[in-house]
């Protein structure tokens, strides 16, 4: 039986929840962070900070800012409604003009707390 969600992603959720981009809201409940800096020393990710997969969001260090667990969520979101269409989009469109990767740009611009 899993836990309780990271609060990070409870955090993150509410951000996206603000949204209605998709039919239904974000799950976080199977959802996972792992840290792994390894990773990020991989020629293919060591540009980034984040990586998002359908249940697994892999970061960099664990001292990132909501703004990038927002944008790596909003990657489950999109992948909770398109499995197969939105990974593979980076194959036809690449990194930089990706509708996904814009879309979880925005996503983290415009929930921004102003507090």
């Amino acid at each position: 039986m899993l836990g309780a969600p990271d609060a990070r992603l409870v955090r993150a959720k509410a951000r996206l929840d603000r949204l209605d981009w998709w039919p239904t809201p974000v799950r976080v409940e199977r959802i996972r962070i792992v840290v792994t800096p390894w990773l990020f020393r991989l020629p293919p990710w060591r540009r980034y900070d984040g990586f998002a997969t359908h249940r697994v969001v892999f970061l960099r260090s664990s001292d990132v800012s909501d703004d990038l667990l927002t944008h790596e969520l909003c990657h489950v979101w999109q992948m909770q409604h398109r499995p197969w269409r939105m990974p593979l989009s980076y194959l036809r469109t690449g990194y930089r003009r990706s509708p996904y990767e814009r879309q979880a740009r925005e996503a983290a611009a415009r929930t921004l707390d102003n507090a």
